[in-house]
């Protein structure tokens, strides 16, 4: 029994030696690991943030009317362009019956109150042709008459323009021709003929007959998140693109940031403007959506290496990569780092544009076995 014991004792021992033996064997067979470099490049790098939104006219006038009525005649349309005091549109007014039975019985008090002075003038001016009163009396009486024929065509010409929104010697001052304030392109006529209309005052914004805008001046209106609005300031370049214009990119200028964020979809989101400086003579329309890319920092034309090839120093996080020196012999040099994308980082001292680069943590690769 024990001689068994014994004997698989050593069997096993026997089995693990081969083992180790050979794989020993086999590791000593195995290819030396051969590391990738990678060069040092000149790029331009810029950092960036992004921000989504829309090309909106700078300054957009909507036309409203001063009078309540229905739309006549309508003169333009969208997409023209129009100058200060072009009509737009004519206003057929629709006479108020409580107003305009208050006008006509002015008119008649203003009759019946000019019929009385007028005998009351002709009874001065007889009597003052005879020498009964003075002169004093009868200028009295002559200027009592002219007001009351003033007050009398005054009453006339407000029921005019309670009836039909105008009178006679009003001209271009007629409220019911609806004419243009600016110079401008028209970007929308939400009226058509027949619909009403209702005036602009102090207790209602009134109806709005035509939007114009100068096309000319574009700003970009978006939204950053409150993680990337810490990173902008004011007069910083822009890169504007639109996503309807291909291969088209247009500069601005940042001129605007909201003081005060609101919360959008569970973030804080914080309104951006930036006005556009080379346009050229690219028509881009109101409303278009676009992408700016707000430059944070830009270096041009610098010693650049990509982020994966720079390692940090474990005690002082300090940046650093590994030179190769000979075959599969690389060298530690510390590195002074600038501006980065992501991607590509400003290398500004510490390696030559000559050197190869360690790729320390990408694919690894072997020599093919020797036959």
């Amino acid at each position: 029994m024990k001689k068994g014991v014994t004997i698989t004792v050593l069997v096993l021992i026997a089995i693990v030696f081969v083992g180790a033996l050979y794989y020993l064997y086999a590791k000593n067979q195995e290819s030396p690991i051969v590391f990738e470099t990678d060069k040092v490049e000149v790029k331009t790098i810029i950092k960036s943030t992004l921000a989504t939104g829309n090309i909106v006219p700078d300054e957009e006038v909507l036309i409203k009317p001063n009078i309540s009525g229905i739309i006549e005649s309508v003169y333009i349309k969208a997409g023209e362009s129009v100058k200060a005091g072009d009509m737009i549109a004519k206003i057929k007014v629709v006479a108020n019956v409580s107003s305009l039975n208050n006008t006509q019985n002015q008119v008649q008090s203003a009759k019946i109150d000019l019929d009385n002075q007028e005998k009351l003038f002709q009874r001065q001016k007889t009597l003052f042709d005879k020498g009964v009163i003075s002169a004093n009396d009868f200028d009295a009486a002559q200027v009592a008459y002219k007001q009351s024929k003033q007050n009398y065509a005054a009453a006339k010409k407000s029921n005019d323009i309670v009836k039909t929104g105008t009178t006679d010697g009003m001209g271009n001052y007629a409220n019911t021709l609806i004419r243009s304030t600016v110079n401008g392109m028209v970007l929308d006529v939400p009226v058509k003929v027949g619909n009403q209309v209702i005036e602009s005052n102090n207790f209602n914004e009134g109806t709005t007959i035509a939007s114009v805008a100068d096309i000319g001046r574009m700003i970009f209106v978006g939204k950053v998140d409150e993680s990337e609005v810490g990173k902008i300031k004011l007069n910083m370049p822009i890169e504007i693109t639109v996503g309807a214009i291909e291969n088209k990119k247009f500069d601005a200028v940042l001129t605007y940031i909201a003081p005060k964020g609101k919360t959008e979809n569970g973030a804080i989101q914080f309104e951006i403007k930036a006005t556009l400086t080379n346009r050229d003579n690219t028509f881009i329309r109101a409303g278009l959506s676009a992408n700016a890319s707000i430059i944070l920092a830009k270096a041009d034309k610098v010693q650049a290496l990509k982020e994966s090839l720079v390692q940090f120093d474990k005690k002082t996080q300090k940046p650093y990569v590994e030179v190769e020196t000979g075959k599969q012999k690389f060298q530690r040099k510390d590195v002074v780092l600038g501006v980065s994308d992501g991607i590509y980082v400003q290398v500004i001292s510490g390696i030559q544009s000559s050197d190869k680069i360690k790729v320390w943590n990408q694919g690894l690769i072997t020599e093919a076995p020797k036959p």
